[in-house]
């Protein structure tokens, strides 16, 4: 292993993308020129966002767009709010996108923005002046055949609505492809809130008929249900799985014996504001209250060590490292966030025999759709749910037997199979 792969073993996102790269590119003989652009983004863009809080104060806070690669597309990719966005957060994340783009085979390159803030300290208004400034700032750099963002981490259809609206003014005319994830009324795709879990169920299915493994009774432990999460769940619990486990930020629930209705899971969430608060503390309940079953409540962490087939990290990057690793028991891993595993844990897994579904195929059903929407846009059509989820199925069948063909053609995981399908559909449009 040379250095460039030892740095890898950092929990830097930059670092570990640079190193996936690297060694994809060296399996495939990637012309150097070709690795040297993908090596680094096609541009950074940072921005100066001042912006007048209801106190009359004057605070200016920091926004930014990194366009990866745009080989194969327009820049493509989320803007998040948070208050430890970093450009190398930023600039693996874009990149990431360049490869989930090109697995799934959507005419898409990467790109990635965010701004440093925490939204949940701001009015209503703070919210949206901040939004209307850092749309015009990036309304140069973004465009239906130049950059298309999304909402991310802390962002929705309304910050996208008002970035859209900026963009409007910019230039000219109203143009709803420039931006994707937008409400449906503002030109947003039937099934985009779906489709992410709905993907990652269609990803895996195929894995286990490759594997010969019925989904029906398979236990499955989930960690993070939010949005993700929680549609995954019930795709899963349709297919047959037993839901066993669950959790969020705040902890989370298992049932040995499954549970027996994710919506009154969804619905209990709501009226506690957690999933841990849905168990009686010390007690045995159910949460329909139908039937007496042996539960507790668990903390999130624990959630990736249970006695299960399959575990979901659909919360945070870097969930399972080099500590949890030894201790996980499943041996099938869904990545429905982006890089929850770090590589030294990758490693630990891989040679304990885990297989693991990559994030850059797993959840790749999210940014399918929003092609679907951006397509839909750019010929002024419109799509129903029904044949927006045929669409995504054939998507997410063909690229997830592509990266399981690549794998057992080239004797790697499935991790290093998506990056060598991606690199190759990149190649082919490289001249």
């Amino acid at each position: 292993m040379n250095d460039l792969h030892k740095q890898i073993a950092s929990n830097n996102p930059w670092q570990r993308a640079q190193g996936q790269l690297h060694k994809a590119a060296e399996k495939l003989a990637l012309d150097p020129l070709l690795l040297a652009r993908l090596s680094s983004p096609d541009r950074v863009i940072s921005v100066s966002i001042p912006v007048k809080m209801d106190d009359g104060t004057i605070r200016t806070f920091e926004g930014m767009r990194v366009q990866h690669n745009n080989l194969r597309g327009p820049y493509k990719g989320g803007l998040r709010y948070h208050s430890q966005v970093d450009t190398d957060e930023v600039k693996a994340l874009s990149f990431w996108m360049t490869m989930k783009n090109a697995v799934i085979d959507v005419p898409f390159g990467g790109g990635k923005g965010g701004v440093i803030v925490d939204p949940k300290e701001f009015s209503a208004g703070e919210l949206e002046r901040l939004t209307r400034e850092f749309g015009r700032k990036i309304s140069p750099v973004i465009g239906p055949t130049l950059d298309v963002p999304a909402p991310d981490v802390n962002t929705n259809s309304q910050i996208m609505k008002w970035i859209a609206e900026e963009y409007a003014v910019y230039v000219g005319n109203k143009t709803p492809a420039v931006i994707t994830g937008k409400a449906i009324e503002d030109g947003g795709s039937e099934g985009r809130t779906e489709a992410t879990g709905l993907g990652g169920s269609y990803a895996l299915a195929v894995i286990l008929k490759k594997l010969k493994k019925n989904p029906k009774g398979m236990t499955v432990a989930i960690q993070g249900f939010g949005n993700v999460g929680s549609f995954l769940a019930r795709y899963l619990f349709d297919m047959g799985c037993k839901i066993v486990a669950l959790s969020d930020s705040k902890g989370g629930m298992y049932v040995p014996e499954g549970i027996s209705s994710i919506d009154e899971v969804e619905r209990c969430k709501e009226k506690s504001g957690m999933l841990a608060g849905c168990y009686c503390v010390g007690s045995v309940c159910d949460i329909s209250n139908q039937k007496k079953v042996k539960g507790k409540t668990i903390t999130s962490d624990e959630v990736l060590t249970l006695p299960v087939d399959i575990v979901v990290p659909a919360a945070l990057e870097n969930a399972i490292t080099k500590e949890n690793a030894p201790k996980v028991q499943a041996k099938i891993i869904l990545e429905m966030a982006n890089g929850p595993l770090t590589q030294e844990a990758d490693e630990m897994l891989s040679k304990q025999g885990v297989t693991v579904i990559p994030d850059i195929l797993a959840n790749s059903g999210g940014v399918a759709v929003s092609y679907f929407e951006w397509e839909q846009n750019m010929q002024s059509e419109k799509w129903s749910k029904k044949e927006v989820f045929n669409k995504l199925q054939k998507k997410m069948e063909f690229a997830t037997e592509a990266v399981y063909e690549e794998s057992v053609k080239q004797k790697v995981s499935l991790r290093e199979a998506a990056y060598l399908v991606a690199l190759k559909r990149i190649r082919a449009v490289y001249s």
